[in-house]
């Protein structure tokens, strides 16, 4: 008796092994299928690069907004330390004031009487240290005698009849005015020729 195996295979036939492995072989893609999957790769491609400029332009929209801010917020804080420090200056004027008041009221150095030299004297140093100190805080006071009249620094508070002085030149001055840099804190008060 023989064996299956050894029966003679057919010429058209493989052997079981070989047709279960072409039987699992995908079919090979047809050209337009893989033409269409290229295109659509592309587009997706095309779309995701969009995608990527917009949201740089985002991130670059708010990093300059963001520098924007912070540069305003800066601005902000060094008006808000000028005024405060320009209130200040503006509510010790008036101490300056009375200070000089004292010192031009005061008696000439020969009619003082000895027991209040040194009181005129504390005035004086007074005076001085203020001086200096708003010179540190670049306060200058504002030069008005002998000058014409300018509104931006000097305000007219009388007129006079002066024969040496031309028209409108300031001839006296009641309240010195001050600059705080290139900004006025407070006008000069003064009193110009006619």
């Amino acid at each position: 008796m023989m064996k299956h195996r050894d029966k003679p295979m057919p010429e058209n036939e493989e052997p079981l092994q070989e047709q279960e492995g072409t039987l699992h072989a995908e079919p090979a893609e047809p050209q337009p299928q893989k033409e269409d999957r290229v295109a659509e790769l592309e587009a997706a491609l095309t779309a995701e690069k969009e995608q990527s400029g917009k949201l740089r332009d985002e991130v670059l929209r708010r990093a300059a907004e963001f520098e924007n801010f912070r540069k305003q917020k800066e601005r902000e804080a060094v008006q808000s330390s000028l005024r405060a420090k320009e209130t200040i200056l503006r509510e010790l004027l008036p101490v300056l004031d009375d200070v000089e008041r004292v010192l031009a009221n005061a008696p000439e150095p020969e009619a003082i009487p000895v027991a209040a030299k040194p009181f005129i004297e504390g005035v004086e140093l007074m005076k001085k240290n203020l001086d200096r100190w708003l010179e540190e805080k670049g306060v200058k006071p504002i030069e008005a005698i002998g000058l014409k009249l300018d509104v931006d620094f000097h305000e007219a508070i009388s007129q006079i009849e002066h024969p040496d002085a031309e028209p409108d030149t300031i001839v006296e001055q009641y309240q010195t005015g001050y600059l705080l840099g290139d900004r006025v804190i407070r006008h000069a008060k003064v009193i110009v020729s006619r």
